[in-house]
């Protein structure tokens, strides 16, 4: 039941998104519009708001898989992406690009930024090597990761003039503005392959979650399997923040709400509705963006956060507790 009301919510929020916005269609219009090429909204709907509700739908599917494996990988309930500089690593390419006006074409620059994020990615699972005893170490290493390149942002940001600044700044919050099919095709064969794997690993992370001790005995290899996780989730938010920014707090939320839907903790149980709760979040959270202050938007970013920071405070007072 969980599953089946979280796909009719996706799907009634990608009908909303359709159908709201300069000029508002009502269904019947929408449907029109996306049959006959003639229809004067035609190219409204098909080149702007279905694939930004498309790549929003992918992109919460994408963040909310990541943040599972990595939670459960690490043991960890505020873990998430971010954790692994896989962001960090995007946002220092784009700011590289746009702020010194690289002769990079504008087609290109999601797949740079993507470059960009898995190397960041990369570098933390260098670090780190087989060493997997210790979960807190990744987080670590993440985090210092995440903060050099943010210094390399700051610093790259300091050369700009104020326009391209501006368009940097809504990057770096995250945003689904101006997206179109080209992003669509960046982002989806990641997520397909990177939720294929989740798959394929999902008995093995939930037993993970259960303490390396249990994992070994029921015949996991831990370190190979926690390793594959945290790849696996940052070429997941590689992929996203390499198109949209780094969009927080989806992959920290996400996991949770489908818990709490589920009545489960066990990662193969809960896998699939965790990507439909995610891309619930994104879609609604740029939904309520494009609309809420219309005509200025507000980056997507924002709406995820202002829901965030007190989850995530409400996540930690329950941990505490729970001890």
């Amino acid at each position: 039941m969980p599953h089946l009301l979280a796909a009719l919510a996706l799907a009634a929020l990608v009908g909303a998104a359709l159908c709201l916005g300069e000029p508002r269609l009502s269904p019947a219009a929408v449907l029109d519009a996306l049959r006959d090429p003639t229809h004067p909204q035609h190219v409204a709907v098909t080149q702007a708001r279905l694939p930004r509700a498309v790549l929003g739908a992918l992109a919460g599917l994408g963040l909310a898989v990541a943040g599972l494996l990595m939670q459960d990988a690490l043991h960890n309930q505020v873990a998430g992406p971010e954790l692994l500089g896989v962001s960090s690593g995007a946002a220092v390419v784009t700011a590289a690009v746009v702020v010194l006006a690289l002769p990079v074409p504008l087609a290109a620059l999601p797949h740079l930024a993507l470059v960009g994020a898995l190397v960041a990615g990369v570098l933390v699972l260098l670090a780190i090597g087989g060493s997997t005893r210790d979960p807190d170490q990744v987080v670590l290493v993440g985090a210092a990761v995440s903060a050099a390149c943010a210094g390399l942002v700051v610093a790259i940001v300091g050369l700009g003039t104020e326009g391209n600044v501006v368009v940097l700044f809504r990057y770096l919050l995250g945003s689904l503005a101006a997206r179109g099919w080209a992003h669509v095709e960046v982002v989806l064969p990641w997520v397909v392959v990177g939720v294929g794997v989740a798959v394929l690993l999902r008995r093995r992370v939930a037993a993970l979650a259960l303490g390396d001790v249990a994992a070994t005995g029921l015949g996991v290899p831990v370190v190979r399997t926690r390793l594959t996780a945290l790849a696996v989730a940052a070429a997941l938010a590689a992929a996203v923040a390499s198109v949209c920014g780094p969009v927080a707090y989806v992959a920290l939320l996400a996991p949770h709400v489908a818990r709490r839907l589920r009545g489960s903790t066990s990662t193969a149980r809960v896998l699939a509705l965790t990507g439909l709760v995610g891309a619930v979040l994104l879609v609604a959270a740029d939904l309520v963006s494009r609309l809420v202050l219309y005509p200025v938007e507000v980056p997507v970013g924002v709406a995820t956060t202002l829901v965030g920071v007190p989850a995530l405070v409400w996540i930690l007072a329950r941990t505490r507790e729970a001890r």
